[in-house]
């Protein structure tokens, strides 16, 4: 007894095997992955060298001098003490075109090292002085 699903022919099979040909594409693959040599990829980069000469801290254009609520005074993101800042000054004071000068101190900076910075500031000669950071009191007041 047989068990069969419909119609019965015992005609030629018109469909094509697949399996054989999965087989040798599966293995011409492989060879493929086997016969590909490794790719080593390399960024070339340039480097900048290491060199004993500091970079000029005081820039053309702007500086900007910073208070934290600790006291200390920064020229352009460093910390300076009040001899080289005055230094960073005459120089930027000297440049022609004078550069700007950005001033920030921190809201809870106490004022007596600000009023300092500032005297020292005056004391240069700089013309051309900016406060920032002050757009964030306007609604306090």
């Amino acid at each position: 007894m047989a068990m069969g699903g419909g119609k019965e022919e015992d005609g030629p099979m018109m469909e094509m095997n697949m399996t054989p040909l999965i087989d040798v594409l599966l293995v011409l693959l492989i060879m493929f992955i086997i016969t590909i040599p490794i790719q080593t990829h390399a960024v070339k980069v340039d480097l900048p060298q290491n060199t004993n000469n500091p970079a000029n801290p005081v820039d053309a254009e702007k500086n900007k001098i910073t208070i934290d609520a600790a006291g200390t005074v920064s020229w352009n993101g460093s910390p300076v003490d009040e001899v080289t800042l005055r230094q960073y000054l005459d120089q930027s004071a000297s440049l022609n075109p004078e550069p700007e000068l950005h001033f920030q101190p921190a809201p809870d900076a106490r004022y007596e090292v600000v009023d300092r910075t500032l005297a020292q500031i005056r004391r240069s000669a700089i013309t051309k002085l900016g406060f920032i950071g002050n757009e964030q009191y306007r609604n306090d007041f």
